[in-house]
């Protein structure tokens, strides 16, 4: 089967970001600031410029939604308290211990993560009471008095969803998003091994997992950023039959096995997996230029958590 290479998407020369930016100078990602939000039509308030608080700044957000907050969410305060003067915003994949020293050496006291702060998808803390890799970290929160929200449930729930939306604008896709089938682009053709040295360098990955001939043709892409699990995964590839999915994560023994067995039936269906860190990131830039439109007069900064994980 041929291949088409070098098309305009995967070629362009983009050098790599520095490791932390302030996005009061970038606005990248503007363009899907505009675009229509669940029952408000993409209206923004902006706030004035004054001593805005934590909590004020997370009302401000969530305001977007219909209905208010949610009552069921994950996205709660993991340190600090509203009332929290904002001195500085640092937005992130993760609140590791190097990203709060970062916002400590920038001045900055809140923290909006996207990823869990301690170790576990509620926070729950009583099981670490008695840790000192937790009590160190709770306890440099609590010594430079910095607030820790988790921006999970809201940011994902905009919509369009502002992760994927965050995606898309870092990989220039945004003309192949379509709404009816917001998981689904269709590219012009192009190798898997192109697409996938396209992705590590939009992304900034060293190395990816993947399944597939590497001069497979692939157009239309399935894109499953983050963890969205074996079951959800193989039921979208049932049923959009794409060429490759690209997801964040995975488990190896759903989704890879669905995939083998389906290059073994005769199917021309890859695999990419990104890491759930590099797959979500961009998120939160999308957050952090949400931020620097609607919260003038305070620095913004977004700090990549990067990779947990290394490679040999």
């Amino acid at each position: 089967m041929s291949t088409t290479k070098n098309l305009s998407p995967f070629n362009e020369d983009h050098s790599r970001r520095k490791f932390i930016h302030n996005l009061t100078k970038v606005a990248g990602t503007a363009a899907f600031l505009s675009l229509p939000l669940a029952g408000n039509a993409g209206v923004f308030f902006n706030m004035k410029q004054k001593d805005n608080t934590v909590g004020e700044i997370m009302d401000l957000f969530i305001s977007q939604f219909p209905g208010g907050a949610l009552s069921n969410t994950v996205d709660t305060l993991k340190a600090g308290d509203r009332d929290i003067k904002v001195t500085g915003i640092v937005t992130t994949m993760f609140a590791t211990v190097e990203v709060i020293r970062k916002a400590i050496n920038l001045g900055a006291n809140f923290i909006i993560a996207h990823e869990p702060t301690f170790y576990n998808h509620l926070d729950e803390t009583a099981w670490l009471a008695d840790d000192d890799v937790y009590r160190y970290k709770a306890d440099l929160l609590k010594q430079h008095n910095i607030a820790v929200w988790r921006n999970h449930d809201y940011i994902h729930r905009l919509n369009p969803d502002g992760v994927r939306m965050g995606v898309l604008n870092q990989l220039n896709w945004q003309s192949y998003y379509n709404p009816a089938a917001s998981s689904v682009l269709m590219l012009p053709a192009t190798s898997l091994k192109s697409l996938i040295e396209y992705l590590k360098q939009k992304l900034f990955i060293s190395q990816v997992r993947y399944i597939g001939n590497p001069e497979q043709s692939c157009q239309k892409i399935l894109l499953m950023p983050g963890a969205a699990g074996g079951t959800r995964q193989i039921q979208a590839m049932g049923k959009e039959k794409p060429d490759v999915l690209i997801c964040g994560e995975i488990q190896e023994w759903e989704t890879a096995e669905y995939v083998r067995d389906a290059q073994a039936e005769g199917q021309k269906l890859s695999l990419i997996v990104l890491g759930h860190i590099a797959s979500e990131e961009p998120g939160s830039e999308f957050m952090a230029t949400w931020l620097n439109k609607n919260v003038p007069g305070i620095k913004i900064t977004h700090v990549l958590a990067n990779n947990s994980l290394s490679f040999l």
